[in-house]
């Protein structure tokens, strides 16, 4: 059964959190509810229905926003630390991107935040699984929430996430063509995503030599760990890859004193240097990339009186309890590219948008421009011969926030001051690239 309420319905219910955290959760319509994607396999949503005060839900988008890791929590990150309408801190969010869509978190794949799967064999190996539990999960959506079903259709990503979300993109292209899912798909966006992961090592020496975070000795160290990535790479020894892409992350994090790649210009002591004492390398990069999306007051929100509002989380069921076990499991895939389904998806028509933080290391925005210039799509040699515009920055008329180009059905923003998480650093500069992407100028 869905659950849902509204700020005209039953409650509004006040929570107080262990550390002197206090608001309000429920300020506008919601739903959540669990779908059985697989015998087993349980994965979570949570819909905000758009709040607005020019436009009803009906007039507006929706959105499905799409976390990182693999094994990252939209339900928990981006919500509360990102797009959502309440902050960690449960105050409200003047940049929430509820004010211009409805939004649609999953907590995927199985295993991730809510999600559980009460088999070991039940978590996703590779994003054809997790396309696949998608769009049961989809399909469960739609015919349960029919006033969605004309309502144009985006997939935000985020990370890992945008590797995720192309495979699903693509994968919901052929389903809607067949007739078996009925959704209004306009168009994918893949923000600081994992489309070439060789392209985002490969370019990490350069970028951080041409910021001043590398000498010379420390460019040729990182330059070699990420020559290694790429020979495992170009033999298809992917699970190597992955762990060799550990021990790339190590060498860079032993040359710039533990820089943070998230973005290049904060560095918090909780952020440095990842103790691998008694980890293989797999359990090191869990740590190192899943852990900062579960940190403790998140956690504790989730755990605490988010997991009492929400009502059906299941006892045994800890928000972020199998994270890790989501990573592991998907690090045979981890290193493949996915760089063809962009194409498919430029052939067949679908709009797609890349966005990326100007800070963000780990998927740097050299590595992406690199990919993209790989495209077969037709569209390329236009796409190149534009000139980039700049937008201001909301926040800061007159200054430059970002870049965009867009020939057909093909965009990208350069988002200038922000890293991987670029609604958390750039919020209204998020928010109007949403409006502009969604075309509500």
């Amino acid at each position: 059964m869905v659950r849902f309420q509204s700020v005209f319905g039953l409650f509004l219910l006040a929570v107080f959190v262990s550390k002197g955290l206090s608001g309000v959760l429920a300020e506008g319509k919601e739903a959540w509810d669990y779908v059985e994607v697989r015998d087993g396999a349980h994965m979570f949503w949570w819909l905000y229905y758009a709040d607005s005060p020019s436009a009803t839900y009906a007039d507006l988008p929706l959105v499905m926003w799409l976390q990182g890791g693999p094994g990252g929590s939209g339900s928990g990150f981006g919500n509360f630390e990102e797009i959502g309408p309440l902050d960690r801190d449960l105050q409200a969010r003047k940049t929430t991107w509820v004010q211009s869509a409805s939004v649609l978190f999953v907590d995927n794949p199985v295993g991730t935040g809510f999600s559980y799967t009460d088999r070991d064999d039940g978590f996703a190996t590779d994003v054809a699984t997790v396309a696949s539990d998608m769009l049961l999960l989809l399909r469960r959506f739609f015919t349960q929430k029919p006033e969605f079903q004309r309502i144009p259709f985006y997939i935000f990503s985020e990370s890992y996430g945008g590797k995720m979300a192309a495979v699903i993109s693509l994968e919901l292209t052929k389903a809607i063509a067949k007739g078996w899912l009925k959704c209004n798909f306009a168009g994918v966006a893949l923000g600081d995503s994992w489309i070439s992961p060789l392209d985002s090592v490969m370019t990490w020496g350069p970028y951080l030599y041409t910021t001043s975070l590398l000498d010379d000795f420390g460019l040729a160290d990182v330059n070699n760990a990420a020559e290694k990535v790429k020979q495992a790479v170009e033999q298809q020894q992917f699970l190597k890859a992955t762990e060799l892409w550990s021990v790339a992350e190590t060498v860079v994090e032993q040359n710039t004193n533990g820089v943070n790649f998230y973005n290049i210009l904060t560095q918090e002591p909780d952020e440095k240097l990842v103790s691998s004492a008694g980890l293989d390398l797999i359990s090191l990069q869990a740590r190192r990339h899943i852990r900062p999306l579960h940190r403790q007051s998140l956690s504790q929100l989730m755990n605490g009186p988010i997991r009492k509002k929400l009502a059906i989380i299941p006892q045994n069921v800890t928000w972020g309890g199998q994270a890790e076990d989501v990573f592991s499991n998907m690090a045979g895939d981890f290193m493949k590219p996915v760089v063809d389904v962009v194409d498919q998806l430029l052939a067949a028509g679908v709009n797609v948008t890349v966005y990326n933080g100007q800070l963000d290391l780990i998927v740097d925005t050299m590595g992406q421009e690199l990919w993209v210039k790989q495209l077969k799509w037709e569209g390329l040699p236009g796409f190149n011969n534009l000139r980039w515009t700049p937008l201001d920055d909301p926040a800061s008329p007159g200054v430059t926030g970002a870049f965009c180009k867009t020939y057909k059905n093909f965009s990208f923003y350069w988002i200038l001051k922000a890293g991987h998480m670029i609604p958390s650093d750039q919020g209204p500069m998020a928010l109007q690239m949403l409006n502009m992407i969604t075309q509500q100028h």
